[in-house]
């Protein structure tokens, strides 16, 4: 059950206007936001080759910071806008199994969020093994005070 004491948004926000929105400011970002709502937000990696270990599996940093952007992702549609300064506050992740394949999918869903804070949980997965989890992590967003 999802509690949310942030008042919903009337202004919608879309994976593509976040997407456009981090390309301007930081090109260089790997994930991409492919699905967003109030409550919930998935992220998307193509690995490079330098993100692979030995025996073809995606290296751990890649799977938890793609969980870190699916989170940051959810604070932009859980609060309805833009809000680079977003922090992670805290993050934890636990690795189910060896991660193969071509992109990194990780879906955000929304636990609690309050005025300054996001709390929510990850599943991450691969293309290559769509039905089984690879990692799942839970973390917490800190939303910067706007002056209210």
């Amino acid at each position: 059950m999802t509690r949310q004491s942030i008042p919903p948004q009337t202004q919608s926000l879309t994976a593509a206007e976040i997407n456009q929105a981090i390309a301007s400011r930081w090109p260089n970002i790997a994930s991409s936001c492919v699905a967003l709502g109030s409550d919930h937000a998935t992220a998307v990696v193509c690995p490079g080759d330098d993100a692979i270990r030995p025996g073809g599996y995606i290296s751990g940093p890649t799977l938890f910071g793609t969980a870190d952007a699916a989170l940051w992702y959810l604070v932009f549609g859980v609060i309805g806008r833009i809000e680079p300064l977003a922090l992670t506050s805290e993050l934890s992740i636990r690795f189910l199994s060896p991660a193969v394949g071509e992109k990194v999918y990780a879906r955000a869903v929304l636990n609690r969020a309050n005025r300054r804070s996001v709390i929510g949980t990850v599943t991450v997965w691969t293309d290559d093994n769509q039905a089984e989890p690879c990692a799942t992590a839970q973390g917490t967003y800190i939303i910067p005070a706007t002056g209210d």
